[in-house]
């Protein structure tokens, strides 16, 4: 879906505790009326299924209305009155019980665009950069005088925000939990597979180094980590271990924890505010920047893995520096969602580019409020302090560390195959990107369409014209504006959409073809705004199918729920409803093509891997002079769609051009007297020539458009306990210059 992606404004006196300031006037997410939810399931399905399926799903539908689906609609409402959201604790169990590798199935990635400023094209200084940008960022947040989102003035929830950072998915044998720690103050930085941290922040949130000084602790980690040769890295890389099955990792990290080092260094990464990964390798073309972001890429010397998947942790927020400076995020997502980490994205990489301004004016503004510790090395108090600042009551330990493990024959073996069954998924995805340059948000927007709306319809063309058939289609609907809002699932394949792209196939003249263009848009249009407002069928029969399941299969202890597949028979026997086992559901379960839409200038990529074993997965990024297109499959020809993409957009162009000629004809230009050719309109000179036909032709068959659019402390008098991991890691020392 097409959202505003809020950007933090900078304010010179924020006003005090704002970030959170709208939470309690946040209406709850509506629970759709039941009737209404079927009448959009079937529409939903109508494009999907043939007439005689469509009647079979029909019957459960109408037979679900007449029997259970009353009574689960009030068990559903009962069950909502003291929630926040009353999806949010199915939406949690959905992810959480989730057993795959969550690499490549579950968390997504922004790449950003190139830092411009000259000595922060290199990694070193990116990464001190986005570092320090991020810090400023947890400050506000944490001050909560960070700006609120807002979507044309209408305030957001701001909830996800509390685990973006500090925040950890723990594998367990019952499914992963969620550990936030909202007094982390400390960064986790990875280099050839090998853990470093150090301290950033003090108690009050603020940074305890400069940017140099963290530019000098990153160059001290990577002479370090560079002297284990690069053949040696895999068989040590811990960080594999993340990738794996999560019943399998679960069992890893219980071996692992078995020794009090290796728990104490994993409660280092646990707490970690994020996670910085620092490649030794720059990608090589579109293709491998995609993929270096998804899931690391693969690459083998003499047999032994070398590519910088090993140098990676999913369980937690990433900031993914390669060798040549191009930076981006992979994130964790089962607590927050792409529109979050977006608004993270933008601030850090607008920050930077504001803290250098900063650099050559000492009075500019920069994005956040967050001043250098009066603790850190490097403060210098203000010339009217008569006394330094006292020392502070709890440990800042900025020296970088190194994380060393205890490995033994059963970790050994983890981490080799685990390694190599992440190369198998590696290799068994194929990661693709177009940067379509022929037009953007403004061509779209000035013949009337949506742009998200147009894409939308550009990717079932795309498909359709590539395989000749048209299969369920995801894209999310942000609910922000109510309490604890996710998203909302848009069917795009809608019955306006399947007459759209049969048109478009057809010999149909231009302007059937665009009318049905126009028509499948403003469905979308209509639908996107009803799936904003919490009116969809997704996310309700959800809620209803999760409430049946554990009613026939009760749970020994709310830590064990996690939904079941659908069966024909609940644990006591009882069939569930024709509804959830016509096969009608599993259709539209089936996300074929799952898209999302998260665009912003900061961005340059953005993608995830399929959902479907035979689907893609479509991130994009509608720009005003280009749409950015990253895709993703398993086995599937991902080159060749987005070149049928390419295709079906300027075939799209072609139509909407030749229209617009056809309607504003003009009369031929002229030649005056001295041989300059002219507009017969206005008399003013072309930058053209006549041809030999006496046709004007200036090389360009659109002149005038514009390009296409996230412990507790003991107090023991004023001194607080260290926390057992501060004696966790080898000291490593500091580069000198």
């Amino acid at each position: 879906m097409a959202s505003s992606s809020p950007v933090t404004k900078f304010d010179a006196h924020p006003p005090e505790r704002s970030t959170f300031a709208h939470q309690r006037e946040l209406p709850k997410l509506p629970i759709p009326p039941l009737e209404e939810t079927c009448r959009r399931y079937l529409t939903a399905l109508e494009g999907l299924q043939d007439a005689v399926e469509h009647e079979a799903t029909k019957r459960a539908v109408e037979d679900f209305l007449q029997n259970d689906g009353p009574r689960m609609q009030e068990r559903l409402m009962e069950y909502a009155t003291d929630k926040a959201s009353y999806i949010e604790e199915f939406w949690y169990e959905s992810y959480l019980s989730h057993s795959d590798p969550v690499v490549l199935a579950l968390n997504p990635f922004f790449v950003l665009e190139n830092d411009p400023t000259p000595d922060r094209g290199q990694q070193l200084p990116r990464a001190a950069s986005l570092i320090i940008s991020s810090l400023g960022f947890i400050h506000d947040l944490r001050a909560e005088i960070l700006d609120p989102d807002t979507i044309r003035g209408k305030p957001l929830d701001m909830d996800q925000y509390t685990r973006l950072f500090g925040t950890a998915r723990i594998p367990t044998q019952r499914g992963c939990k969620m550990d936030t720690h909202s007094d982390s103050r400390h960064i986790v930085v990875l280099r050839r597979g090998q853990f470093y941290w150090f301290d950033v922040l003090d108690m009050e949130n603020r940074p305890v180094l400069t940017e140099r000084e963290v530019l000098r602790n990153l160059q001290a980690i990577v002479k370090d980590a560079d002297e284990l040769p690069v053949h040696e890295v895999a068989r040590n890389a811990i960080g594999v271990l993340s990738t794996e099955n999560r019943r399998v990792w679960a069992g890893l990290r219980a071996a692992l924890i078995s020794n009090k080092n290796n728990e104490q260094c994993l409660e280092v990464i646990d707490r970690a505010l994020f996670v910085v990964c620092l490649d030794d390798a720059s990608p090589e073309n579109l293709a491998d920047l995609c993929n270096n972001f998804l899931c690391g890429t693969y690459s083998l010397k003499g047999g032994i893995q070398v590519g910088t998947c090993t140098n990676r942790w999913y369980d937690k927020l990433q900031i993914i520096v390669c060798a040549d400076g191009a930076a981006g995020i992979n994130f964790e997502h089962t607590g927050v969602d792409g529109h979050t980490v977006l608004r993270f994205a933008a601030d850090i990489f607008t920050e930077g580019l504001m803290l250098l301004a900063r650099s050559i004016n000492p009075s500019a503004p920069t994005l956040f409020h967050a001043p250098l510790s009066p603790h850190a090395k490097s403060y210098k108090p203000p010339r009217h302090a008569h006394y330094p600042p006292p020392s502070p009551a709890y440990v800042i330990d900025t020296a970088p560390k190194k994380l060393e493990w205890t490995l033994y024959p059963e970790l050994r073996a983890g981490i080799r195959f685990a390694e190599t069954r992440l190369s198998d998924l590696i290799c068994q995805n194929d990661c693709q990107a177009l940067e379509f340059r022929g037009y953007g948000k403004g061509f779209i927007t000035s013949h009337g369409f949506s742009p998200d709306a147009f894409v939308q319809m550009a990717f079932q063309a795309a498909y359709y014209g590539l395989y000749g058939r048209i299969e369920c289609t995801y894209e999310p609907a942000m609910t922000k504006a109510f309490l604890h809002g996710r998203t909302e699932a848009i069917r795009t394949v809608q019955p306006p959409s399947v007459e759209f792209v049969k048109t478009f196939f057809s010999d149909a003249p231009a302007e059937q073809k665009i009318a049905a263009l126009r028509k499948a848009c403003q469905n979308h249009v209509r639908l996107t705004r009803e799936c904003s407002q919490g009116l969809g069928q997704d996310r309700h029969l959800y809620a209803l199918y999760c409430l049946m399941q554990r009613d026939r299969e009760p749970r020994s202890s709310a830590d064990d729920r996690s939904p079941s597949p659908p069966s024909a028979h609940g644990a006591a026997g009882k069939p569930l409803p024709a509804i959830f086992t016509d096969p009608g559901w599993h259709t539209l379960s089936t996300s074929i093509l799952s898209t999302s839409n998260c665009g912003n200038p900061a961005l340059r990529l953005f993608g995830f891997g399929p959902v479907a074993a035979d689907g893609y997965g479509i991130g994009y990024i509608i720009k005003e002079d280009g749409i950015s297109v990253c895709a993703s499959s398993k086995h599937l020809q991902t080159r060749r769609f987005l070149d049928t993409l390419h295709g079906c957009l300027l075939d799209v162009q072609r139509l909407l051009v030749q229209l617009h000629l056809a309607a504003n004809q003009r009369a031929e230009p002229f030649i005056d007297h001295a041989g300059v050719l002219r507009d017969s309109k206005t008399g003013r000179p072309l930058n053209g020539h006549a041809n030999g036909d006496g046709v004007y032709d200036d090389g360009d068959t659109m002149p005038g458009y514009s390009f296409f659019d996230s412990g507790d402390v003991e107090l023991l008098g004023r001194r607080k306990r260290m926390p057992s991991y501060y004696n966790t890691g080898r000291v490593i020392p500091l580069v000198e210059y």
